[in-house]
Parts: structure tokens; sequence; C-alpha cells
């Protein structure tokens, strides 16, 4: 119950954050970076906490995949603020500049995989629960592929 307080208390931070004008969220470029890689690392361990039971090689419990569900469905909306103009630097190509309408559409998909995900994880369907996880691996992949440097 503390994390879960806790967890909801920081998200209150960010979103009250998000309603601010952009340049005003970061008093310069590498806090900027360290925000946006902080909620990716947030996203990446929710995310890949579900993927051995994508896998079946854990049992679906439908609780505990809504439960971090719910989690990349708050972190989905907030790194892209620390991606503004002026924020460059860290994992990000500068096709994350140059190609912004690429970089929205790719932002647009995966938002939209990730609110399947929400929908297929609630119906309780396992199936449903993989196919949509897949399809939202796949929108972070391709945004990795075209906008994040390669290590």
């Amino acid at each position: 119950m503390k994390k879960k307080l806790g967890l909801l208390a920081l998200a209150g931070t960010l979103i009250v954050g998000l309603n601010t004008p952009v340049q005003a969220q970061f008093r310069d470029p590498q806090t900027a970076v360290k925000y946006r890689t902080s909620a990716m690392v947030l996203l990446g361990a929710h995310f890949n906490r579900l993927a051995p039971v994508a896998k079946k090689e854990v049992p679906f419990d439908q609780e505990a995949a809504q439960a971090n569900v719910d989690v990349v469905r708050m972190l989905a909306d907030l790194p892209w603020a620390a991606y503004a103009p002026g924020y460059e630097g860290g994992e990000a190509r500068s096709d994350v500049w140059t190609n912004r309408d690429g970089f929205s559409k790719a932002i647009d998909n995966f938002q939209v995989a990730v609110r399947q995900l929400d929908e297929a994880t609630q119906t309780g369907d396992f199936d449903a629960f993989r196919v949509a996880f897949g399809k939202a691996g796949q929108s972070c992949k391709a945004c990795h592929d075209n906008f994040r440097v390669k290590k």
C-alpha cells in the first residue's frame, strides 16, 4: 500500500508538472534528459514484468498483470514533454527533433497500443492480452529503432 501511495504521489507531481509550459518544466537539457530517461526506465520495468506472462513462462494473473499495465498506462504520457526543442541529448537521436511528425506518430502509436493493452487486460482474456502486449512491444521497438541511439 505504501508503494502504491508513493507512486500515486509521484504521478500526481509529474502530472501537475505537465500542466506548466514546457520550457518551465526543466531548468536545463540535462534535467530533461534525466527526467525522460527515468520515465523510460520505469516504463520498461513494468512492461517487462508482463513479458514472462505473454511468453507463457508464468501463469496469467489478471490482477497482477493489470497492476503493471496501470503503471505503464500512467507513465505512457510522461516522457514526451522532455523531448521538446532545446532538450537534445541522451540516447535520443537527432531525428527526434528533425522529424517531429514521425516522432509524434511513433508516440501516438505507442499510446494507442498501451490503451489497447489496458483494455485487453481488463477483459481477463489471456489471448487478447497477449496480442495487445505484442503490439505494444512492437510500438516500443519501432520508436527505438528510429529515434534512439543504437548501442
